[in-house]
C-alpha cells in the first residue's frame, strides 16, 4: 500500500527514501538549540548577554510550538515536492541571514521564523515516512528515531562545533548548517514527483489570528522566564506588562477555541486523565533534563575544561540517551506497561542528581562524573518518547494533533521554567552562601589568617611586593569563596531536583489509571510534535 502514494520516483529504493527524509529533518535539529553549543562565544560574537542567546532558543522553539498546527493548511496547499523545495529554500536563506549579520534584534526574528520553517519541514517529513510504514512496529521505531536524535541535538551540537568555534568566529556554524541541507536538496530534486493526495486547496480562512495570539503568548512566557530574574520581576513595568498580557490572551484564546468550528488547539483533551498525567510526567523530565546544564557550567567554571574537552565528556550523556531510546522503543514494542517504563527512567535521573550532590567540589577527577552522565541521558532516554506515546494514546484520534500540539507547548514550557529555576537559585543561593560565609570569615579568624600568609608569602617568594601580594591574597580568598558559592548552589538545586524526581517516582506509583492506556501510535498520518 505505501508504494501506491508515489510521492518518490519508482527507481528510488525505499530505503533510500527514509535516508532522505531522516537526512532533511537533521539539519533544523541541529540549528534547534546550535546557539547554546557555546553561550559564551555566540554572546561574544553578537555583542549581547547570555540571556539574549538562551531568548533566540527559545524564539525558535516558539515559532515551532506556534506553527505546528496552521502548518497542515500549507500541506494541503502545496505538492509534497514544492512543499519540501519551497521551505528548505527558506531555511537556507535564514541561515545565510545568522551567517551574515551580527546584530541580536536581526537573529531575534530570523530565529522563530526558523522555528517555523523547521516545523513544515519535520512535520512532512515524518508524516511521509509514516505513510509508508503499514506497521505499528515502524511508525514507532521512526518516532524513536526522531525523538532520539532530538535529545541527542545538544550534546551532538557540542561535540561537532567545539573546534568549529574555537577555530573560527561563532557564524561560521550557521554556514555549516547551509551545506548541510545540500544533499538532502539535491536528492529530494532528483527523486521526489508533483504528486499531490488530493485537489489543492487555497489557503484562505487560515486561523492565522489563533495562530499570532497563541505565538504571541509563547514568546511573552519566554520572554519571562528568561529575563524575569534580570528584570526584578513583577518591580519592571516590561515584566508586569507581559504578565498581564498573557493573562489577557490566555481568555482570550480560550473562547475563541471555544467559538470556532474547528479550534486551531482542541480544548477536550484536557477532559482525559492520563492526557494531563502524561503532561505532568514530560513536564517534570523536561525541567530535570536541562538541569544538566549546572553541571556543564559546574565543569567549565570551577574544573576548568575548556569547550573542547567538555564536548568529549558529553560523549558520555550522548551514548547514554541513544541507549535509552533504544530500550525504551524495544519496551514500547514490547508493550511493556507505562509504569515498568517511567520508574526505571525517574531513578536514573534521581541516582544521577544523588550522585552530582556529592561530586561536586572544587577539585574533581573528571573519571567520577563518567557514570553519573551515563545514566542522566539513559534516564532521558527512556522516558521521552514512551511519554509522548502515551499522552497522544491518550485521546480519540480524532484529537490526537491536538494532543500531539499540547506535549510539544509543555515542552517548550519545561525549556523555559527549567532557565527560570535555575536563574533564580543562582542569585539567590549564591547571595545566601556568601552571606553565611562573609558572617563566618573575619581577618581575625586562625583558618583566614593562616591562608592570607600562606599565600602572600608564597606570592612574595615569586618577586610580587609585599603590600600587592597582601592585596593579591585577599582577591584569591575571595575567589575561593566564589568558587564555593557555585558548588554550594549548585547541590542546593540538584537536592531539590532529587525531591521532585522522589514526588514523582511516588506519583507514578499510586496514580491509578495508568495501565488503562494501550501505549501505541493508531494514527498513520499522525504528525509528532
Amino acid at each position: 500500500m505505501a508504494r501506491k502514494i508515489p510521492y518518490f520516483k519508482r527507481w528510488v529504493p525505499e530505503w533510500l527514501v527514509k535516508i532522505i527524509l531522516f537526512a532533511m529533518t537533521l539539519p533544523g535539529i541541529i540549528i534547534f538549540f546550535l546557539p547554546l553549543s557555546n553561550v559564551n562565544a555566540a554572546a561574544g560574537y553578537y555583542g549581547c548577554e547570555p540571556a539574549d542567546i538562551q531568548f533566540s532558543v527559545a524564539l525558535f522553539y516558539a515559532g515551532y510550538v506556534g506553527f505546528y498546527c496552521l502548518e497542515r493548511r500549507f500541506f494541503s496547499f502545496l505538492a509534497a515536492k514544492e512543499y519540501f523545495l519551497l521551505f528548505t529554500t527558506l531555511q537556507i536563506m535564514a541561515c545565510l541571514v545568522c551567517y551574515g549579520t551580527n546584530e541580536v534584534y536581526i537573529l531575534f526574528p530570523v530565529r522563530f521564523i526558523q522555528g517555523m520553517l523547521f516545523a513544515g519541514n519535520v512535520n512532512l517529513s515524518l508524516t511521509l515516512i509514516f505513510t509508508r510504514l503499514s506497521s505499528e512496529r515502524g511508525r514507532e521505531i521512526s518516532f524513536s528515531v526522531f525523538f532520539g536524535i532530538l535529545i541527542c541535538a545538544l550534546p551532538f551540537n557540542n561535540l561537532i562545533t567545539a573546534d568549529l568555534i574555537d577555530s573560527y568566529n561563532f557564524n561560521i556554524i550557521y554556514k555549516t548548517a547551509i551545506f548541510s541541507y545540500v544533499p538532502g536538496l539535491f536528492f529530494l530534486t532528483l527523486a521526489m514527483t508533483n504528486y499531490r493526495t488530493g485537489a489543492r486547496f487555497h489557503l484562505y480562512k487560515l486561523d492565522w489570528q489563533s495562530f499570532a495570539v497563541y505565538s504571541t503568548m509563547l514568546v511573552l512566557i519566554g520572554y519571562i522566564m528568561i529575563f524575569g530574574q534580570e528584570y526584578y520581576w513583577l518591580e519592571d513595568p516590561r515584566i508586569l506588562g507581559s504578565v498581564i498580557g498573557i493573562g489577557i490572551l490566555i481568555v482570550v484564546s480560550v473562547i475563541r477555541q471555544r467559538a470556532i468550528k474547528r479550534p486551531y488547539i482542541d480544548l477536550r483533551v484536557f477532559r482525559y486523565q492520563n492526557f494531563k498525567m502524561g503532561l505532568l510526567i514530560l513536564f517534570v523530565m523536561y525541567i530535570c533534563r536541562f538541569a544538566s546544564g549546572i553541571t556543564n557550567n559546574y565543569f567549565i567554571t570551577e574544573l576548568h575544561f575548556d569547550p573542547f574537552y567538555l564536548s568529549y565528556i558529553n560523549v558520555f550523556n550522548l551514548v547514554g540517551l541513544i541507549a535509552g531510546v533504544i530500550i525504551a522503543c524495544c519496551m514500547v514494542l514490547q508493550k511493556k506497561r507505562i509504569r515498568n517504563i517511567w520508574i526505571p527512567g525517574f531513578l536514573m535521573l534521581l541516582v544521577f542528581y544523588g550522585m552530582m550532590y556529592y561530586s561536586f567540589d572544587v577539585q574533581a577527577d573528571e573519571f567520577n562524573y563518567f557514570i553519573p552522565l551515563f545514566l542522566q541521558g539513559l534516564g532521558v532516554g527512556l522516558i521521552m518518547v514512551p511519554t509522548i506515546i502515551f499522552i497522544i494514546s491518550s485521546v480519540p484520534i480524532a484529537i490526537g494533533p491536538s494532543a500531539a500540539a499540547m506535549a510539544l507547548a509543555i515542552r517548550y514550557l519545561g525549556f523555559c521554567i527549567s532557565i527560570a529555576l535555575i536563574n533564580y537559585f543562582e542569585l539567590f543561593e549564591k547571595s545566601r552562601h556568601y552571606n553565611a560565609f562573609q558572617d563566618h570569615l573575619t581577618a581575625v579568624d586562625p583558618a583566614v589568617k593562616d591562608f592570607l600568609n600562606k599565600q602572600t608569602a608564597k606570592l612574595s617568594s615569586k618577586g610580587m611586593l609585599e603590600d600587592h601580594a597582601a592585596k593579591a591574597a585577599h582577591k584569591l580568598m575571595i575567589g575561593k569563596i566564589n568558587a564555593q558559592d557555585h558548588v554550594r548552589f549548585a547541590m542546593d538545586y540538584y537536592e531539590v531536583m532529587c525531591w521532585l524526581l522522589s514526588a514523582s517516582l511516588l506519583l507514578i506509583i499510586l496514580f491509578p489509571y495508568l495501565n488503562r492506556t494501550a501505549l501505541y501510535l493508531k494514527s498513520r498520518r499522525l504528525s509528532p510534535a
